[in-house]
C-alpha cells in the first residue's frame, strides 16, 4: 500500500522524462515532512492541535524514516506545533525522499535511470514503468473536486499537499484550477491534520518569500 510520501512523489514527477516538475527544493521538503506527519496521523501515531503536535503511540509503523521521525518526536523534550515539527523534518528530504523512490523502484512503479553530461556529472531519473498507481491517485482528486460528493479522509490529505506545492496545475487546466478553487478550499477545511500541515507549509513559504522580497529592498 503507498504511503502519503509514495504518492505525492508520484505527482510531482513528469510521467514520461521522470524528472521532478519545477517546483522549489524547499518547499518539496516542506510537502515530504508533511507527508510524513499525514502517514503518521493516519496510523493513528500522532494527533495535532493548533499549539502542539502529540504522539498518542509510539510503535513502529514499519516503514522507515518514518518510524526514526516518531521516535524523534516521542523522546523529543519540547512541545512543538505542526508548523516547527515540518521545518525540523524537512532537513532529512533528501532521506525520505530516496526511501521512497528505491520503494517505488523496488514494486515496479517507477524505473531508476543514470544520465551522465559532460562524463562527469550524473542525473538520476525515474521514468514510469507501472502508470496505474498515479493514474489512481489523479482519479481521485479529480473525482473529490469535481464532484459534491464527501471525500474521504485520505483523498482530502493529498489533495491538501497537493496543493500546498501547487501541482494540482499538473491534473487541472488554469481555467479549471480557478472554477474548482472554491472547492479546494472547502476541502482543506475538512481534516484537521490536512488543514494544520498545508496552512504550516504556506506559513513557511509566505515567510520565506518575505525574507527574499524584503532583502532585494
Amino acid at each position: 500500500m503507498l504511503t502519503f510520501v509514495d504518492e505525492i512523489l508520484l505527482l510531482m514527477l513528469d510521467d514520461e522524462k521522470g524528472s521532478f516538475l519545477p517546483i522549489r527544493e524547499s518547499t518539496m521538503g516542506y510537502v515530504l515532512a508533511g507527508a510524513v506527519l499525514m502517514d503518521l496521523a493516519f496510523a493513528n501515531r500522532i494527533d495535532t492541535d493548533p499549539n502542539q503536535l502529540m504522539v498518542l503511540d509510539k510503535t513502529p509503523i514499519g516503514h522507515s524514516p518514518h518510524d526514526r521521525i516518531l521516535e524523534n518526536i516521542a523522546t523529543s523534550n519540547e512541545t512543538r506545533d505542526t508548523k516547527a515539527w515540518i521545518e525540523t523534518i524537512s532537513r532529512e528530504a533528501g532521506e525520505i525522499r530516496d526511501q521512497s523512490l528505491a520503494s517505488l523502484v523496488d514494486t515496479g512503479i517507477l524505473e531508476s535511470q543514470e544520465e551522465k553530461f559532460l562524463w562527469v556529472f550524473r542525473a538520476r531519473r525515474y521514468p514510469t514503468i507501472d502508470g496505474r498507481a498515479e493514474r489512481e491517485v489523479k482519479l481521485r482528486i479529480t473525482g473529490v473536486l469535481l464532484s459534491d460528493e464527501t471525500p474521504d479522509p485520505k483523498d482530502v490529505a493529498i489533495i491538501c499537499l497537493a496543493d500546498a506545492c501547487n501541482i494540482l496545475r499538473d491534473v487541472f487546466s488554469e481555467r479549471e484550477i480557478s472554477r474548482i478553487r472554491p472547492r479546494i478550499d472547502q476541502i482543506r477545511k475538512l481534516d484537521l491534520i490536512g488543514r494544520e500541515v498545508s496552512g504550516a507549509i504556506q506559513e513557511i513559504e509566505q515567510a520565506i518569500m518575505a525574507a527574499m522580497t524584503h532583502a532585494h529592498h
